[in-house]
């Protein structure tokens, strides 16, 4: 297949009239229109306005997505416990399944390629056969809690760790390797230190596993580990073995110098969340001093309950212009930092060597958007328009792995039926819901 458009790349490359040829699940060339034409002629032709690589949500709760609205206006711990937590816990297998499936095409139809995603306690085979059937390509992982948990969450740590294991040898590198598994403690307040040190043990075992938690997203949280272990969260963390290149952290809103020392000196990445940072007051995570340091930072969205949507093109905004108040600078985070949190800063945080750009040699992740549209005219500079005026609802086409899974054209999700999947999730009870 050749596609052609204006190519972004990468954020320092954009061929304004160009074209990228896929070849299986590969890239096989990039360039100029002409030229790439010229040298294979034979390929069915696409053509769109806009083409880039496909994005990636450094940070998801597929499984939250049934919750969307359940628990607006309120702080972090009492969104968690009163309201998210109780919905996770009464959801069966065909509810989790649901919720999964309602998040992932939400991601495809709007140009989220690659997630890691934090599921839940129970039923998380469900979230990987989701996203296997769906197409998305996914670091998942099976959320661990084995202290201070509602019912229904609450785990022995043993049995925890045994199905996480469990849950590993059936899914890591399954559906051609597009699902790998990232071990997923969800933090440090509701994972003993025999949870998280089982964690790092389960992650050393096996190849290129990695570990997912949140960290430092609230004072309270922090409060609330600094009681327990006379540390700072970062600090706890590093202690039990959860800081390195193979651990993504979510948030880091609240971070001492040396934990942004630690941060830096282990490689951990950080993940951005800009919109859910806003919407439950955790406050503004300190990204230009990080990326400073050299920290890798990615891109999430977070869950439905506190974002409330998936639109990735929303959270490139949100996360630039954030920083730009933060900072009183509006040179801070250009479009070219943020787009780079949202492709290649992924790809490093989910462990994915070749994805990220469109890049020849590299995996056939694409997304093509519509610029047709009022929002983009005239259309000055495509990347700046991509992270300041894009929405979800422009993307025409994603392509995963060199499969077309969703195409506006053909009637929009390829891989499964997205009338189906909506009018399970709006039949789906769950507890939570706001009195």
């Amino acid at each position: 297949m050749l596609l052609s458009g204006t190519v972004i790349a990468n954020s320092e490359t954009v061929i304004a009239d160009g074209a990228v040829v896929v070849v299986d699940d590969r890239i096989r060339a990039v360039g100029d229109r002409e030229t790439v034409t010229d040298a294979h002629p034979d390929h069915e032709v696409r053509e769109f306005d806009l083409l880039i690589p496909g994005l990636i949500g450094g940070h998801v709760h597929s499984v939250q997505s049934l919750g969307r609205g359940i628990a607006d206006d309120t702080a972090l711990l009492d969104w968690l416990f009163d309201h998210v937590l109780p919905m996770e816990a009464s959801l069966d297998a065909d509810g989790m399944r649901a919720a999964a499936e309602l998040g992932y095409l939400e991601l495809l139809e709007s140009g989220t390629t690659t997630v890691i995603d934090h599921l839940s306690v129970s039923h998380a085979e469900t979230a990987f056969e989701a996203a296997g059937e769906l197409g998305i390509r996914g670091r998942l992982g099976k959320v661990m809690m084995d202290q201070r948990a509602p019912d229904g969450l609450i785990e022995d740590t043993d049995e925890a760790l045994a199905e996480t294991e469990r849950l590993l040898q059936t899914y890591h590198g399954s559906h051609d390797d597009r699902i790998r598994y990232a071990v997923t403690p969800r933090f440090a307040v509701s994972c003993s230190e025999e949870c998280l040190r089982g964690a790092r043990e389960l992650a050393d075992t096996y190849d290129d596993v990695t570990i997912h938690t949140h960290a430092s997203e609230n004072h309270d949280e922090i409060e609330t580990v600094e009681e327990d272990t006379g540390m700072r969260n970062i600090e706890w963390l590093h202690e039990v073995g959860l800081t390195g290149e193979d651990v993504v952290l979510a948030h880091c809103v609240h971070t001492t110098e040396a934990e942004r020392e630690l941060l830096a000196e282990t490689g951990t990445n950080v993940t951005y969340c800009p919109s859910s940072n806003m919407k439950l007051a955790s406050g503004i995570a300190p990204i230009v001093d990080y990326l400073d340091r050299g920290v890798t930072v990615a891109l999430g969205n977070d869950g439905p309950p506190c974002n409330n949507t998936l639109d990735p093109f929303t959270e490139m905004r949100q996360a630039s212009l954030l920083q730009k108040v933060e900072h009183l600078d509006p040179k801070a985070t250009p479009a070219q930092v943020i787009f780079e949190m949202a492709t290649i800063n992924g790809a490093k945080a989910a462990g994915f060597e070749d994805v990220g750009e469109l890049r020849e040699g590299w995996k056939a992740d694409i997304v093509a958007l519509d610029t047709d549209i009022t929002r983009a005219t005239p259309l000055h500079d495509a990347l700046s328009h991509l992270v300041f005026g894009a929405h979800g609802d422009d993307v025409e086409f994603t392509m995963v792995d060199g499969e077309v899974v969703y195409d506006e054209t053909f009637g929009g999700l390829q891989t499964g039926d997205a009338d189906e999947i909506r009018r399970r999730a709006r039949e789906i009870e769950f507890d939570g819901n706001p009195a």
